[in-house]
């Protein structure tokens, strides 16, 4: 009797245990799919293709580029910042240079401030999460499309935002975004893969 309850306690416990460490690996991906659906920690939204209409209002959106230091590029936003209508879709650029003598490959990550505008703002094609590949001393242009939200001016929480930065962070991969926590803030990728 006793050996058939220390089996089954025994069974119990490697059960816990085989679920904490499933638990464990899965907790990034829910983490991200939790960001997505709700727009927590600054996660943009993933937006469809057509905005659902012009608003007179205008918002701001500041661009921001970052670049791991293991990375060799100069990265950079094309525009510093551009305003648009709430609800109008916009196109916008950043650019990088690789700066090293043999081909260097990053992956981008974004994410939007402050936090609560993440439900807000949507893209609808961006480069991130695609690894590129630049060749030595090669130049790119990155395109990225979004749209504000016109529910950000009524909201009470949001409707005195005027200014949004819209932040890339240039690394060499996935696993260096994981490591670095910038994976578990940044928000779904949204469009093709562009080249």
């Amino acid at each position: 009797m006793a050996g058939g309850r220390n089996g089954l306690v025994g069974g119990a416990l490697v059960a816990v245990v085989v679920g904490m460490v499933g638990l464990s690996f899965a907790s990034v991906p829910l983490y991200r799919l939790f960001c997505a659906a709700t727009g927590y920690g600054g996660t943009p939204q993933i937006g469809p293709e057509a905005s659902p209409g012009v608003a007179t209002a205008l918002i701001t959106v500041r661009f921001d580029a970052n670049t791991a230091p293991n990375l060799p590029w100069n990265f950079a936003p094309a525009q510093p910042e551009t305003r648009l209508h709430l609800g109008e879709e916009q196109v916008a650029f950043y650019t990088a240079k690789n700066e090293a003598a043999t081909p260097v490959t990053g992956v981008a990550v974004y994410n939007v401030t402050p936090d609560k505008v993440g439900k807000y703002f949507h893209k609808t094609a961006c480069f991130c999460f695609n690894e590129q590949t630049l060749a030595p001393g090669q130049d790119m242009q990155f395109p990225l499309s979004f749209w504000v939200d016109p529910a950000i001016a009524t909201d009470p929480e949001t409707a005195g935002v005027h200014t949004i930065t819209l932040s890339y962070t240039f690394l060499r991969s996935l696993d260096d975004a994981a490591k670095s926590g910038a994976l578990a803030k940044a928000g779904p990728h949204v469009g093709p893969l562009l080249r």
